[in-house]
């Protein structure tokens, strides 16, 4: 019988050893996950403010756009906005007339949009238009004013 004891004693021993590794091991593990997780959203949050959107095109129905040509019979209903730097003055006007700013915004969007092929308006292709869009509106006004473009309809018909 004291044998048994002796048998039973170190593999009691291994087993505790082993629990107790395991569960240093989890304690690292979740200790090292919540530091760099949390270092990550902090420098994300910390990039930027969040600018003053502004709507494209009529307030009801957006920018309806004939693509594809002329004899296409291919017509593309968008409504987006455009997220601007709050220090900048492009502000829309509460009037029935539109700034400058406003019309070279307008007029950039449209040309990237009818110079798109119908190819280009693929769900997948989605962040590359945003991309393009927001590079043209910022070249047409001479600085970077737009932080993001949001498409919020889109019907191609």
């Amino acid at each position: 019988m004291a044998e048994k004891e002796k048998k039973g004693f170190p593999m009691m021993m291994i087993v505790m050893i082993l629990v107790i590794c395991c569960i240093f091991a989890g304690g690292i593990s979740y200790y090292v996950v919540t530091k760099f997780s949390s270092e990550k959203s902090h420098d994300k949050a910390a990039v930027r403010e969040p600018g003053v959107l502004m709507k494209v095109g009529d307030a009801k129905d957006g920018l309806i756009i004939n693509i594809g040509g002329f004899n296409s019979g291919r017509y593309l209903k968008i409504g987006l906005a455009l997220e601007l730097k709050t220090d900048t003055k492009t502000q829309e006007s509460g009037g029935k007339t539109q700034s400058p700013e406003e019309i070279k915004i307008q007029d950039s969007v449209v040309y990237v949009l009818r110079s798109q092929k119908l190819e280009d308006f693929e769900p997948s292709k989605q962040e590359q238009l945003k991309e393009l869009i927001k590079n043209e509106v910022n070249k047409a006004l001479g600085k970077d004013v737009v932080m993001d473009v949001y498409i919020t309809s889109f019907v191609l018909q």
